[in-house]
């Protein structure tokens, strides 16, 4: 696996984001024994720095803060996770991947730099997660699955076996994506769906079966 769970070194861990999301991956990474030496977010007063104590940094576009400590993307919204990306993110060396010790990661299974992993979710054999995605609270990635970049998979979401959810998709909470069914980039899957067919990038779709959603 090229980019082992929670990496191999003793860098210190800077938290992109500061929200309820941040508070997830700050627990998370402390669960793990990672060392969590601050947070990048506009608000003095965030959540990760008012209920979990750690040090505010700078804000959320001062990326040089981060210096040469390893660091992950931390923010829940994806449209502002593609944002913070495309500003230099993307390209900045030291993204870690934080894995939760409760979770289950095949030794077969790839996960991307930068990759956050919640508790009791279960990434299987063969599978392959991109960088900067988000693998929540309970989430399956069945074997064979193919993840996305920045894609976030929301808390008890299923992936069956050689289903593919392509790069900037949020699959809401408790959707279920089908066996072998392709998700292309930038598609939305609303909360509780149950995907059985192949989806448009670009497309919003909800229900059992899950269907397009029209305007909005």
């Amino acid at each position: 696996m090229p980019d082992a769970p929670n990496g191999s070194d003793s860098s210190p861990l800077v938290v992109i984001g500061g929200g309820g999301h941040g508070c997830v991956v700050v627990e998370t990474a402390r669960a793990a024994g990672l060392i969590v030496a601050g947070v990048l977010d506009d608000d003095d007063d965030c959540a990760v720095v008012a209920e979990l104590g750690v040090e505010r940094l700078a804000g959320l576009a001062e990326i040089d803060a981060i210096g040469d400590r390893a660091w992950v993307l931390a923010v829940g919204d994806l449209k502002l996770r593609s944002r913070a990306l495309d500003a230099g993110l993307a390209q900045r060396d030291g993204a870690r991947a934080v894995v939760h010790p409760t979770a289950v990661v095949s030794p077969s299974a790839e996960i991307g730099a930068g990759t956050f992993v919640g508790p009791l979710a279960l990434v299987h054999a063969r599978a392959r997660v991109g960088k900067h995605a988000i693998v929540n609270s309970g989430a399956l990635v069945e074997h064979h699955c193919r993840v996305g970049s920045n894609v976030h998979l929301a808390p008890g979401v299923s992936m069956g076996g050689r289903a593919t959810v392509d790069a900037d998709t949020l699959v809401g909470v408790g959707a279920n994506v089908l066996p072998g069914v392709v998700v292309g980039p930038g598609a939305t899957i609303g909360a509780g769906s149950a995907v059985l067919h192949d989806v448009a990038g670009g497309e919003r779709v909800a229900g059992v079966p899950a269907r397009p959603l029209w305007g909005g």
